[in-house]
C-alpha cells in the first residue's frame, strides 16, 4: 500500500459525510495525484478487492467492505500482498 492507495480509499470513504462513487479522473481532480497514476492504482486495488465497481460501464467505483475494514485497521496490509 502507497500513499496513493489511502489517499484514493479515503477520497471514496469521504470521512465524515456519505462515501462516494468517483471515476479514476474525478478521483484525480480531486487529490494531488495524476489521472493515469491513478487509474493505474485503482485497477490494482480492484484486484486486492478494496475497491469494486459502482457501475462498470462508467468506470466509477465504490469502497467495498474490504476496502473499509482496511481502513479501520481490522485488515492487515501483510494480507494484501501479492
Amino acid at each position: 500500500m502507497t500513499p496513493m492507495d489511502r489517499d484514493i480509499l479515503e477520497r471514496l470513504q469521504n470521512p465524515g459525510n456519505k462515501e462516494l462513487v468517483l471515476s479514476p479522473r474525478l478521483i484525480a481532480e480531486n487529490t494531488d495525484w495524476g489521472r493515469d497514476a491513478v487509474r493505474d492504482h485503482v485497477l490494482r486495488l480492484r484486484e486486492h478487492g478494496l475497491i469494486e465497481y459502482y457501475d462498470e460501464e462508467g468506470g466509477i467505483y465504490q469502497l467495498s467492505d474490504r476496502g473499509r475494514m482496511w481502513l479501520e485497521g481490522e485488515l492487515p496490509t501483510e494480507e494484501l500482498e501479492d
